[in-house]
């Protein structure tokens, strides 16, 4: 057998972090690695075949570094580069190893938590673009009806750090009002972005208390662990040793300071060339 080696978890940029925190909550025995293309973000207004090139390099590179496991934690990567990934290009790369997306683990939860059976989904540009979630969403469950908003403001507003000022409500209120006014029977949003947990005390506070929130850092960390218990042949694979190291195609020190707003704790950063 291989050589286990660490989960890998891959963003375009700083909101995987928010997915990795859960992941390590859920199963903190593992070695993982983030790897943040910090230099190429952000993927959202990219093209279907930028935003594949770019991710497949990403994949390849932590397939280099000994993961036999990559997470997505990028929904825009998910949305655009996932399926070609896992039909294409792994059969040919190693049909042994696995790279999964956030999407699906979120889309799951959407048939137990709606009764009004109408969903919302706030997401990035790219993301609401591409349909992924309305079409993953009815492959499952037909009947549900989808409704989107795209939020291009929201990222920036935590990246720079600015998600939990005043002026972060009116972009949060707006969005949200625009979606409910699209479809007033919506009982369930979707965050279509890893960004958006930080935003979750504004929207809370600008969403009316019955709607649900499925939020994708814990949803991913569970779908995780049970994905592993049904696939002992991948979770011997996944070292345990408890480590967590990150590596960016931007400078270190620039990531160290963004970081700090998704994930609490050492940062052990190395730059990377994809």
């Amino acid at each position: 057998m291989k050589q286990a080696g660490p989960i890998a978890v891959f963003d375009s940029g700083y909101g995987g972090l928010t997915v990795l925190d859960k992941i390590r909550h859920h199963l903190p025995q593992y070695d993982y690695i983030y790897l943040g293309d910090n230099a190429r973000t952000p993927y959202g207004t990219r093209s279907f075949e930028v935003v594949y090139e770019y991710t497949l390099e990403a994949v390849k590179k932590l397939f280099d570094m000994g993961a036999h496991l990559v997470i997505l934690a990028c929904n825009t990567a998910s949305a655009k580069a996932l399926r070609n990934i896992q039909q294409k290009d792994l059969p040919l790369i190693d049909p042994e190893r696995r790279v999964l997306g956030v999407i699906r683990p979120s889309i799951e939860m959407v048939d137990q938590l709606s009764k009004s059976k109408h969903v919302g989904v706030l997401g990035t540009v790219g993301t609401v673009q591409s349909e992924s979630y309305p079409i993953e969403i009815n492959k499952l469950f037909p009947e549900v009806v989808v409704t989107q908003e795209a939020c291009p403001m929201w990222v920036p507003l935590v990246e720079n750090n600015e998600f939990k000022k005043e002026g972060a409500d009116y972009f949060v209120d707006q969005h949200i009002k625009r979606i409910l006014t699209k479809d007033s029977l919506i009982d369930t949003l979707i965050l279509g972005c890893t960004h958006y947990p930080l935003l979750m005390d504004k929207i809370r506070k600008h969403l009316p208390d019955a709607i649900n929130v499925v939020e994708q850092g814990d949803i991913v960390g569970e779908s995780l662990k049970d994905y592993l218990m049904r696939h002992p042949e991948m979770e011997k694979k996944c070292s345990k040793g408890g480590t967590v190291h990150f590596y960016t195609t931007e400078q270190t020190k620039k990531f160290k300071q963004t970081a700090g707003i998704f994930f609490e704790g050492e940062l052990n950063v190395e730059h990377v060339v994809l």
